[in-house]
């Protein structure tokens, strides 16, 4: 039991430091810092203007397909690197994982391009 508690010590440690680093830094702030709102501090906003709608509302299809080409070529960068700097190690197989991968974000661009979504009238 001692052995286990020994072994635990420095996880225990390390959150209390982590606890006690937070409260120091909130408390810090809430005690430099001018306690001050107005209403126009208060007030919610969306993009620099007030809320003019309700947030349920329907949004426009081509807000979602332009989250999709986003995600598309986000994640064919992010994980292109990576691929190119290691291409020497995996070989034929990791090349040709990858070109699969890079064919099903085509047709994700593919998708895209015919929706429309790169066209903003």
């Amino acid at each position: 039991m001692e052995a286990l508690l020994k072994d635990y010590l420095p996880i225990l440690i390390f959150f209390g430091l982590a606890i006690g680093l937070v409260c120091a830094m909130l408390g810090g702030s809430y005690l430099v810092a001018r306690q001050a709102p107005n209403s126009e501090k208060l007030s919610p906003f969306e993009c620099g203007f007030a809320p003019f709608d309700d947030a349920r509302g329907q949004f426009d299809v081509r807000f979602y397909l332009v989250a999709i080409l986003f995600i598309i070529f986000d994640l064919e960068v992010a994980f292109l690197f990576p691929w190119a700097v290691a291409l020497g190690d995996i070989g034929v197989f990791g090349f040709w994982s990858m070109m699969l991968f890079l064919g099903v974000l085509t047709v994700g661009f593919i998708y895209e391009w015919r929706k429309g979504a790169l066209e903003w009238e």
